[in-house]
């Protein structure tokens, strides 16, 4: 424990010698970037947006995945494809309806289904006895509080779940049961159509819920790519950022992949003492199957790992222009937050120490790993809007990777 704190005080104070030794030539007057920085992000984040929908196992994930090794190549290293297999949800029929009206809908992807006739029943509230119940959800939030209680209980033959996200929309949420389905069929609706759900609770009619899928046996596959390390005896150090979402996702996913290939074009022209291993995960929204592959393969890299980096979501987002981190200890905490501060960036909130950061930091924590990793704030979370690169502050992403090329090479440099 003493040799743990003794060597993250080496790496703070080695973090704030490179930040203040480089800064003249990373930074402007005005705490700017480089052009070229700037000018790379912004394309890689343009070319992600104008992929797709990025759902995992789909042929926009391949086709992203190929994009994303020629990337990789283009940062000198030599990227390899990791493949896994999961049921892809594949959407059918999938609506609620009540007299002439009908809406669209979104099953959650690790909730029941129905078949093409649906349940039809009368709408209540969750508490209620209702065999259609009426809920309302922030986006990722299908499993918590009241409605994942419900859930859980199975009290309700069906749940229509009204998303409500920091802009309208249907803004669903992550199967985080994807592999332990549970619960009655939830089928998730845009904010819009809120005030008439509730309507029709009130009136007590009938309505019905169709959520029809099939399902498909693919195979997905995480990005990697690895810098060997001077000296092997040294354990290696891993940076990772999901690659997979609802909808673009441009501002959820594009500020964390190019803060990742940013971090990777620094540190390819280097001879670091550590190993570098670098993963872009598929599989994110579905139980981060992505993250659990790549470590399966490895059992002991979480464990065995100097340090592991990871890039979350909503990095750089314009609206709300907010960074969350999260970090094992104290010591990690203050360095990195010391190299945020020197890049001209701020750290706006922090998981309380010890508690479960999300996506696949949560993994790290629970298997002990000493690890960071940034989020962000976004009104535009897993909504269908977020697409395009006016959906993320360009000088803020680089802002971060800068901070984060400092951070890596001070830990790739320590001897620890």
């Amino acid at each position: 424990m003493v040799r743990k704190r003794r060597d993250l005080l080496r790496l703070g104070a080695a973090t704030l010698a490179m930040a203040a030794g480089r800064r003249r030539l990373l930074f402007a007057a005005d705490q700017g970037v480089p052009a070229a920085a700037e000018a790379h992000i912004e394309r890689v984040v343009a070319e992600y947006s104008e992929q797709g929908n990025h759902r995992t196992g789909t042929s926009v994930d391949e086709s992203s995945g190929d994009w994303l090794c020629r990337q990789v190549s283009a940062a000198g290293l030599v990227p390899a494809r990791e493949p896994f297999e999961l049921n892809r949800v594949d959407l059918q029929t999938n609506f609620v309806a009540a007299g002439d009206r009908r809406i669209d809908a979104m099953p959650v992807f690790d909730g029941g289904f129905t078949d093409p006739r649906g349940i039809t029943g009368r709408p209540g509230a969750l508490a209620s006895d209702r065999a259609i119940a009426i809920a309302e959800c922030a986006p990722n939030t299908a499993g918590a509080g009241a409605l994942g209680e419900a859930r859980r209980a199975n009290r309700h033959a069906a749940i229509v779940c009204v998303t409500r996200g920091g802009r309208p929309g249907l803004c669903p949420s992550n199967a985080d049961s994807f592999l332990a389905p549970y619960g009655p069929p939830v089928l998730q609706v845009s904010s819009e159509h809120g005030a008439w759900l509730n309507e029709q609770a009130e009136r007590a009619g009938d309505i019905r819920v169709v959520a029809q899928v099939t399902r498909t046996r693919v195979t997905a596959f995480n990005v990697t790519a690895q810098i060997e390390g001077r000296d092997p005896s040294l354990r290696p150090l891993v940076v990772s950022t999901p690659r997979s979402g609802w909808y673009s996702c441009a501002s959820e996913r594009g500020g964390g992949i190019a803060c990742w290939l940013e971090v990777m074009r620094a540190l390819g022209e280097t001879r670091p003492l550590h190993t570098t291993v670098f993963v872009a995960f598929s599989g994110h929204e579905v139980g981060s199957l992505g993250g659990h592959a790549f470590i399966e393969k490895r059992p002991a890299i979480v464990r065995d790992a100097a340090a592991w980096i990871h890039f979350g979501a909503n990095i750089g987002a314009s609206v709300p222009r907010v960074t969350r981190l999260a970090a094992s200890d104290d010591d990690f905490d203050k360095a990195v937050a010391d190299a945020i501060a020197s890049a001209g960036a701020t750290v706006d909130q922090r998981n309380p120490r010890g508690s479960l950061p999300g996506g696949e930091a949560e993994l790290v924590h629970r298997g002990g790993g000493r690890y960071v990793a940034l989020t962000g704030g976004n009104a535009l979370f897993h909504n269908p809007d977020d697409r395009g690169p006016q959906v993320v502050n360009v000088a803020a992403i680089a802002r971060i990777a800068a901070a984060f090329v400092s951070i890596v090479k001070a830990l790739s440099a320590t001897a620890a």
